[in-house]
């Protein structure tokens, strides 16, 4: 019976981990995890440490590169607090964050409106505002833009009740969150769409600007002598039980960085159609060159899931 009762508690044998030689330390590694029982974390986590030894490998990485490696590392996450998120930037600058949301979204960005990156200036609790109001919340100079979007399925039915996020830099190159000169929220908004899936709003034309590049992203890109400037471009986030979060990113056609944005955000679909007014503005105080912009969203069938604001 003891022996029965010895038996029933034993852990399955391990294989031996005592590194015999460089060449054995992945195959030890991934023994060590491979009784993870959460299938999809074994199955990441197996993956990223093949990937990560044979990378060390493949570049006989040096001892001081890899201390500088970890360095950026713990940087990163001290250069994020509540106003800044330096991972998300890190991950956009090198292409990541694009690539994770093509493999998951619109069919690799083909569909008619594609997903684009969140961005790490998203804040959840943007004001609600009226159809045809304005996200203009304190003096902002610039043009005047006046935007008619409308909301559709895959089959081209309009889409009522959608929440839809705006959100933008001013034309100064700041979200609001980085400039004491803009009011709280400034050129932020959150939209319901009309019966017939539309939504309208007023704003001012964006400006494209620099990352920030006071962290380790920003010493990447100089060290690869890249430019750290984003085209200018509008933020939109649809959410709709029974659909898909549809998170993109809407960018000014004739920007001068529309073909070399920095975290490689700019695709063919949502290249935007910015036209320049003619004759009088929508509304009768607006003075000087004005902008009307009209786009489709399409939303696919899905899970309705908010991402985790990237900033309060």
């Amino acid at each position: 019976m003891a022996a029965k009762a010895a038996a029933v508690g034993a852990e399955p044998k391990l294989r031996s981990h005592i590194i015999e030689d460089q060449d054995a330390v992945t195959p030890v590694v991934l023994d060590a995890m491979s009784r993870t029982p959460n299938a999809r974390l074994r199955e990441v986590m197996a993956s990223f440490v093949r990937h990560m030894h044979a990378f060390a490998r493949e570049v006989r990485l040096t001892e001081d590169e890899f201390e500088l490696g970890l360095d950026a590392l713990n940087r990163i996450g001290q250069a994020t607090n509540d106003s800044h998120n330096e991972a998300v930037l890190f991950s956009d600058v090198i292409g990541f964050s694009t690539l994770v949301c093509l493999l998951n979204n619109g069919q690799n960005g083909a569909t008619e409106t594609a997903a684009a990156l969140l961005g790490p200036f998203w804040r959840m609790h943007s004001p609600a505002t009226a159809n045809g109001g304005s996200i203009i919340r304190s003096p902002t100079p610039g043009p005047a833009l006046f935007a008619n979007c409308r909301v559709t399925d895959p089959q081209g039915r309009p889409l009522a009740g959608v929440e839809i996020d705006v959100w933008q830099a001013s034309p100064v190159g700041l979200y609001e969150n980085q400039d004491p000169d803009q009011a709280e929220m400034n050129l932020r908004g959150k939209f319901t769409t009309s019966a017939e899936g539309c939504i309208s709003f007023r704003s001012v034309k964006p400006a494209g600007y620099p990352v920030p590049t006071d962290g380790p992203a920003g010493e990447l890109l100089r060290a690869q002598q890249r430019h750290p400037y984003r085209p200018a471009h509008l933020h939109f986030l649809g959410y709709k039980p029974g659909y898909k979060t549809l998170i993109t990113q809407v960018f000014v056609d004739d920007d001068q960085h529309l073909e070399s944005d920095v975290v490689f955000g700019v695709t063919r679909h949502l290249i935007g159609d910015f036209r320049l007014g003619e004759g009088p503005a929508p509304e009768p105080d607006v003075e000087g060159p004005w902008y009307l912009f009209d786009y489709v969203f399409v939303m696919e069938p899905g899970e309705a899931k908010l991402p985790v604001p990237p900033i309060r």
